[in-house]
């Protein structure tokens, strides 16, 4: 498990993890290189830390609000913060976004009504989008970064995260505990992805012959 806590982390530059958000990160590039500059940009979920890995920091390029439910350090004076959820975004006009941006938050916002909240507030705040989730049938959960543990009955899943070390979970001691982690990922299939995206296209990243994760495009 440590081997893949290794190669997973975001901190590192060269974790695998890493590796693939660089290479998603052009996607991004290449679908906004033709919007007028600085783009206005909602990263829904996100830090300031995940720009400044790609180096998308400059003033001339963006002004990017990072919106989380947990307090986030702020830098760069073309950044700015405001806590929030993703599921409400009221304080934002239509449109008010050139793109909103959304890395790895939407399986951690509750069950599908939740999602389709989330899914529909970025369409309607943003004029384009990029949202990226994991594939609920990857062979590895890549949060608990155990292998198929997402298709585990409830009870063994919570019997490993009440007495191991799983991932970016610490072991719980208690069964409530474990719960209520265990819950907070909720994993996507590509049909439940498309219906909470209908208008957008939605690529495959692949690792080893295998759908890592999905990328949900959708172009101003």
């Amino acid at each position: 498990m440590k081997f893949l806590t290794k190669y997973a982390d975001n901190t590192r530059a060269d974790s695998i993890v890493n590796k693939f958000r660089r290479k998603r990160f052009k996607l991004f590039l290449n679908m906004t290189k033709d919007l007028p500059r600085p783009l206005k940009i909602l990263d829904a979920g996100g830090t300031e830390n995940f720009w400044i890995q790609m180096g998308f920091t400059d003033p001339n390029e963006a002004e990017i609000t990072i919106l989380n439910i947990e307090e986030i350090k702020i830098s760069h004076p073309n950044f700015k913060f405001i806590r929030g959820d993703a599921r409400d975004l009221g304080k934002f006009k239509d449109g008010e976004f050139d793109v909103v941006f959304s890395n790895s938050v939407i399986e951690h916002v509750g069950d599908l009504t939740n999602m389709k909240k989330m899914a529909d507030e970025i369409s309607r705040v943003g004029k384009s989008y990029f949202v990226q989730t994991p594939n609920y049938y990857f062979p590895i959960e890549p949060h608990f970064l155990f292998p198929f543990f997402q298709f585990l009955p409830k009870k063994l899943q919570v019997f490993l995260v009440k007495n191991f070390n799983l991932g970016w979970f610490e072991k719980t001691g208690s069964n409530e505990a474990a719960v209520t982690g265990i819950d907070s990922v909720q994993l996507l299939k590509f049909k439940e992805l498309a219906k909470l995206f209908p208008n957008a296209e939605i690529k495959k990243e692949k690792i080893a012959g295998f759908t890592k994760s999905f990328i949900v495009l959708k172009s101003k």
